[in-house]
């Protein structure tokens, strides 16, 4: 195991879930090969003996190990995963939650501009004006907050429940990524336009148009630079 030294609190469970995590994926324990015993994690670690078990139970639900009772915990890189969404999406790579979230901004612009009310066209309105105002005044905080509700309400215009739910799981954990990438409003107010037009194209009912618009969040997130 790496030579680091003792975790600081957050989630301990959750944090020596992710360090064990992150060693097996690096290949330092091959598959089927046997962790270290709990005391052996507890020392490394320092935590306890509650702490282990339950990262090893975390663990065991991503289907990165399995426990066999007597023997010990093994390595199972071919598990089948059980892992909760919710905590795989907070584990989840910025980038893997944008690609998903573009993948579904054509058919939730689809569906907004076929289904939207007047009600939903306010919402929208509200999020774009608090988007740009932010931008101008290079509020980052304020601009990434208004632009994801911006993005969340054209999902609840489709009045598809799960599909809304699924895109706004996604951008609750995306937003943390936005305030670690945007460091000013310049690329937010930059792209305002295209958040205004597909704002007109939903109102009017426009659905290609929307669609096609849709397409350019692509664009934006290929040049947005993650790794800055």
């Amino acid at each position: 195991m790496e030579t680091s030294g003792m975790i600081q609190k957050r989630s301990l469970a959750e944090e020596v879930a992710d360090r064990i995590g992150k060693q097996i994926a690096d290949g330092k324990f091959a598959d089927g090969e046997k962790l270290p015993t709990e005391p052996e994690l507890m020392k490394f670690f320092g935590v306890g003996r509650s702490t282990i078990r339950e990262s090893i139970r975390i663990l065991e639900n991503m289907g990165m190990v399995n426990v066999q009772q007597g023997r010990g915990t093994f390595v199972t890189r071919n598990g089948e995963s059980n892992e909760p969404f919710s905590q795989r999406l907070k584990r989840a790579d910025i980038k893997e939650l944008r690609e998903v979230r573009d993948i579904l901004e054509t058919p939730v612009a689809r569906m907004a501009a076929e289904r939207r009310t007047e009600a939903d066209i306010n919402a929208m309105k509200q999020y774009i004006t608090e988007r740009r105002e932010a931008a101008e005044s290079g509020n980052v905080s304020r601009c990434i907050k208004a632009d994801i509700n911006f993005h969340n309400s054209i999902a609840q215009a489709t009045h598809n429940a799960i599909l809304a739910d699924l895109y706004q799981a996604m951008t609750t954990y995306l937003s943390k990524g936005y305030e670690y990438i945007y460091k000013d409003t310049f690329h937010l107010l930059e792209t305002q336009s295209i958040h205004e037009e597909i704002l007109k194209n939903i109102k009017s009912g426009d659905v290609e148009a929307a669609m096609r618009t849709a397409k350019l969040f692509w664009k934006d997130a290929e040049d947005t630079d993650y790794d800055k």
